[in-house]
């Protein structure tokens, strides 16, 4: 999420005796080699075992900025009896939004009629605040979007407690903190991936470099949305498959990630690092037992795409 804001910039910082470091897919002498990032937190898990791979400051609560979007999603897509073909028309509320906080857009056009699985695109690729308001307008409950909203983001803490999210609270449906408890820990961010990766839905969309999704627009004719993943993993980390990037001044750079190689899958979150992605691959090299983040260019996003 951009909020119009200049990322903090992190020192590095140097693995202390406070870091815990695991291993199960690898060897000894290789646990002894843990590689060292400038992530404030991280942590990384097998998703089928459930087991830690890599942990630093795993429990030390931190601002997660956009990457509150996964648990926007896991709700939308956890709803009973969900629709992902159901429409839902884009209100002017929601672009207004985006300027009033200077927020990540998919940039909707007020009155045009999308979908909700294309508004989990729309969420999750370019980050948009305003798909994640009329995700949260949508399947919240109540007579005003207030109302709904914050009905909503009640069901998002109902669902980080369910899946033992111990130090996580959100006051947030997009990351955009509004009574500065939207908040989450390395461990946590990591169990709603695990979660989050098993709907098929979910891993289709964050594995998407890029989508184009067209729509009913306001005036009858048809409208071509096309929308750039802000995770730069996808196409240069070997097996990467997601997830969502985040990034505010409070929070400073974050990132949840996930790669799939030789039939396991591993997930894990970066929070505060200005060297995310590349943290991130040496994170998943320990675990794959690779060197392969050491040869990984990371892809460019075309010109005019968001950032987060």
């Amino acid at each position: 999420m951009n909020l119009g804001l200049s990322p903090r910039r992190t020192a590095t910082v140097a693995l202390t005796a406070g870091a815990v470091l695991v291993a199960p897919l690898v060897g000894t002498a290789q646990a002894a080699s843990a590689p060292s990032v400038s992530a404030s937190g991280a942590y990384l898990l097998d998703t089928s075992s459930g087991k830690a791979l890599y942990s630093k400051a795993a429990d030390t609560k931190r601002e997660m900025a956009s990457t509150t979007k996964v648990m926007t999603a896991a709700v939308v897509l956890d709803t009973k009896g969900l629709n992902l073909d159901k429409k839902v028309t884009i209100q002017q509320a929601y672009r207004d939004y985006v300027v009033k906080k200077g927020a990540s857009t998919a940039d909707l056009r007020t009155g045009d009629k999308v979908t909700v699985r294309q508004l989990l695109y729309a969420a999750l690729l370019p980050s948009g605040c305003d798909a994640a308001y009329a995700l949260a307008d949508t399947f919240g409950t109540g007579k005003t979007a207030t109302a709904r909203t914050a009905d909503f983001i009640a069901k998002m803490n109902a669902k980080a407690k369910s899946l033992k999210m111990a130090n996580t609270s959100y006051d947030s449906f997009d990351g955009i903190p509004t009574k500065s408890k939207n908040y989450t820990t390395p461990r946590d961010a990591s169990l709603l991936a695990q979660h989050a990766l098993k709907n098929s839905t979910f891993r289709t969309v964050v594995k998407a470099k890029s989508t184009k999704q067209t729509a009913t627009a306001s005036n009858g004719n048809t409208r071509t949305y096309t929308w750039y993943n802000t995770n730069k993993l996808l196409g240069s980390y070997d097996g990467a498959i997601g997830i969502k990037t985040g990034t505010a001044s409070g929070s400073g750079p974050c990132l949840v990630f996930a790669a799939t190689r030789h039939g396991r899958t591993v997930a894990g979150v970066i929070l505060n690092d200005s060297n995310r992605f590349e943290d991130a691959a040496k994170i998943m090299d320990y675990a794959f037992k690779s060197h392969s983040a050491q040869a990984m260019q990371l892809r460019d996003l075309p010109r005019g795409a968001q950032k987060d």
